[in-house]
């Protein structure tokens, strides 16, 4: 059975598994700032972490965070980010399932729209958001980082 649910405070070292897939070369999170982190997430309004269970285990996570807005009669945006299917389990229709009920949380929620952005140079990565709905062309994304500091 596959269930779609708002993560909670039991399902922190599931989803770090995840996050360790989507980027390897993190460093590991300090003793304890981890979990503060992740419960300040779970009692954020308008942030959503939710996960995918399949036969009891966590196999996705995507983040949801509602924004609000002032512009196009003062409707939400949503922006979702690390979006992540355990490496084993992709290709199985789990990431589809996952990413349709992330974008219906968006829409119950009244957004008008919802972005993600990716890193991702894979063309089928690139492929399965167009299947999701997402179109590369309707805006231009930039990212800037803090500059580099030294000691």
């Amino acid at each position: 059975m596959i269930v779609f649910r708002e993560a909670g405070p039991g399902d922190f070292d599931a989803i770090l598994r995840l996050y360790r897939q989507l980027h390897p070369e993190d460093p590991s999170i300090r003793d304890g700032v981890g979990v503060a982190v992740f419960a300040g997430i779970l009692r954020s309004p308008g942030l959503h972490l939710f996960v995918l269970e399949s036969t009891g285990e966590v196999v996705a996570t995507t983040y949801l965070n509602v924004i609000p807005n002032l512009t196009r009669s003062a409707s939400p945006y949503a922006v979702i980010e690390n979006v992540v299917v355990d490496a084993e389990l992709r290709g199985t229709g789990l990431g589809r399932r996952i990413m349709d009920a992330t974008l219906q949380a968006a829409w119950d929620a009244g957004c008008y729209k919802a972005m993600l952005l990716t890193g991702s140079r894979d063309p089928d990565i690139h492929a399965f958001y167009r299947a999701c709905g997402f179109s590369a062309e309707a805006k231009t994304a930039y990212l800037a980082r803090p500059p580099s500091t030294t000691a």
